[in-house]
């Protein structure tokens, strides 16, 4: 028998987004794992915001946000909003209701620069890293990596001479450069987001990358 291709779908759904993602999934220890850094972090959390004014992005969804973005490869801010917003998967692990609004990209930019810049970033990973040794999930085992292999996040539009001038464009965003033609070069050129990414080409014929 042929089912039917409804078109309509639910205005009311019963489900929370716990019951979407399979009991094995990889993310469910990791999660587990981060809460419990998150719950040791809770009074440096209270120590770095006011208790008044208009409420930012939650610190301890900003953290796992950006673990989400550094997990699927997500290259902006923009796209993991974008992400955040239809992925139930993404919303279980943020602690979302599917019907809750996600962040605007610009707030949540705004809100990660101040957060990374403070100790309590680095004191996130270090609950992280103790917990994951605990669990006998380290290991010292030395392996080397080809630097060249490694994507930059940082925007082809952003590698410009050292000498221009500073970009007037806002912060955060790089200005519509159009570089066919030009010769850069490492020892003239840099990228203003990301300086010590350089520019590799991998192969004959294959474009040059940060």
């Amino acid at each position: 028998m042929r089912g039917p291709d409804g078109k309509m779908g639910k205005v009311f759904v019963y489900s929370s987004p716990d019951s979407f993602v399979p009991k094995d999934h990889p993310l469910r220890p990791i999660r587990a794992m981060v809460d419990q850094a998150l719950a040791d972090l809770c009074p440096d959390f209270t120590k770095m915001y006011f208790h008044t004014g208009r409420p930012g992005v939650p610190p301890e969804k900003l953290l796992k946000a950006l673990l989400l973005q550094a997990f699927y490869s997500v290259r902006s801010v923009r796209l993991l909003m974008e992400e955040i917003n239809y992925s139930i998967l993404f919303r279980w692990f943020l602690e979302l209701g599917l019907d809750d609004r996600v962040w605007d990209h610009s707030t949540f930019s705004q809100n990660q620069e101040r957060l990374l810049a403070s100790e309590v970033a680095k004191k996130f990973f270090s609950r992280i890293m103790e917990q994951a040794e605990f669990a006998g999930l380290l290991s010292d085992e030395h392996f080397t990596v080809d630097g060249t292999l490694i994507e930059s996040w940082a925007s082809l539009k952003s590698f410009r001479p050292k000498d221009d001038p500073p970009s007037s464009s806002p912060k955060g965003r790089n200005e519509e450069v159009d570089f066919r033609g030009q010769k850069r070069k490492n020892d003239t050129h840099a990228s203003t987001t990301d300086p010590q990414a350089k520019l590799y080409r991998k192969g004959d014929n294959v474009a040059a990358k940060l």
